[in-house]
């Protein structure tokens, strides 16, 4: 990745800046407290004042190394104290030799070019202690700040997501052929089954506020997400009869973690319209959910026909769940096919969240 001093002209020109200040400070400390020479004090200090700007360039990837939110204190600790200690020992080590060859003509007493080089040695290490800290500082606030609009970047990136994801999945579900098919299964029941059909429109009526509400909000408890899964299904089961069964394994321990709204739905969806919908005997749609330590492990499979035809818009839904979760979360989640002749297993693997957090 590129260095963030050398990514923007204006960093460069006041990192460029900043390190004539700090070769003119040193520079004003030797004439003033050390009486120098103002020529020999900036021959000394200036290019000491580079040698340190580059040497600083490389605490950035130490700071990307070590996130001062995750890493732990004892290593940052550690990490750092041994990362001062080189840095600023190899730069009076090499200030005092500088030192040493400016002063090899100088006519003055070899006791008092000690002095010097003693003077410029805790000069030195004082003025390196400094900057180290400084430029440590100054990295990790221009790491954070660029976290902080990668993460607000993502987050535009999933709203507009979530809401593309909202409009394709009401859109889905107010098709026409669904509202339809189930329309003219709950007047088949009214005469045969009164109330299989007044149970028909309540998970109906369910189904279609649930949807409207959830699609609104940025996360929701797994626990919402099943029930409108479950729903569909129930709905679908009017249609299908026995050929459709569905089996939910759902650990307790996963049903308060949070997941995206209607993430789960299009996953079922196209279970069903794409696999047992083409099965002659049908099949069963199987979702389980598990948490395995920091990460939720939810599952859809459902079984296939070896021959049926080519399927048109089937990985719409899917691709769009892709793009969702990787705006959410980034490298922390990722959707997993398994798919063969006979069976589609799609698995999604999220950090375990709390919901509400």
């Amino acid at each position: 990745m590129r260095h963030p001093i050398f990514a923007r002209r204006d960093r460069l020109a006041l990192y460029g800046i900043l390190t004539l200040v700090l070769g003119l400070l040193v520079a004003g400390v030797v004439v003033y407290g050390g009486r120098a020479p103002v020529e020999w004090a900036l021959a000394f200090a200036l290019p000491l004042a580079v040698v340190f700007g580059f040497q600083a360039l490389g605490n950035w990837y130490l700071a990307r190394a070590l996130p001062s939110e995750s890493t732990p204190w004892g290593r940052l600790l550690t990490s750092w104290t041994t990362a001062a200690v080189l840095s600023v020992g190899a730069w009076v080590t090499v200030g005092v030799g500088w030192a040493a060859w400016l002063l090899r003509a100088n006519p003055l007493a070899a006791e008092r070019k000690a002095q010097i080089l003693a003077s410029s040695a805790l000069l030195l290490a004082v003025v390196g202690l400094l900057g180290f800290a400084v430029a440590t500082l100054g990295f990790y606030l221009i790491e954070a700040f660029e976290r902080s609009r990668a993460a607000e970047r993502r987050a535009l990136e999933a709203t507009v997501l979530a809401r593309e994801a909202e409009l394709k999945t009401l859109k889905a579900q107010l098709d026409p052929h669904f509202l339809f098919n189930s329309l003219n299964s709950v007047a088949a029941l009214i005469g045969i089954d009164a109330p299989a059909a007044r149970r028909m429109c309540f998970l109906m009526s369910g189904f279609f506020r649930k949807s409207l509400t959830l699609g609104r909000r940025e996360a929701i408890p797994l626990a919402e997400e099943v029930y409108l899964a479950e729903t569909f299904l129930a709905i679908e089961q009017v249609r299908f009869g026995e050929r459709l069964r569905a089996r939910f394994e759902i650990d307790e321990a996963a049903l308060a973690l949070a997941v995206p709204p209607l993430v789960l739905q299009p996953l079922v969806e196209n279970a069903v319209h794409h696999g047992i919908a083409h099965l002659v005997d049908g099949g069963e749609v199987r979702v389980t959910a598990r948490r395995e330590g920091e990460r939720l492990l939810v599952e859809v499979f459902n079984p296939c026909d070896p021959e049926r035809p080519a399927s048109r818009g089937a990985g719409v839904g899917l691709a769009n769940v892709r793009a969702r979760l990787a705006a959410l979360y980034d490298e922390r989640a990722r959707v997993e096919i398994d798919a063969t002749a006979e069976s589609h297993r799609v698995r999604m693997r999220l950090p375990a969240l709390a919901a509400g957090l």
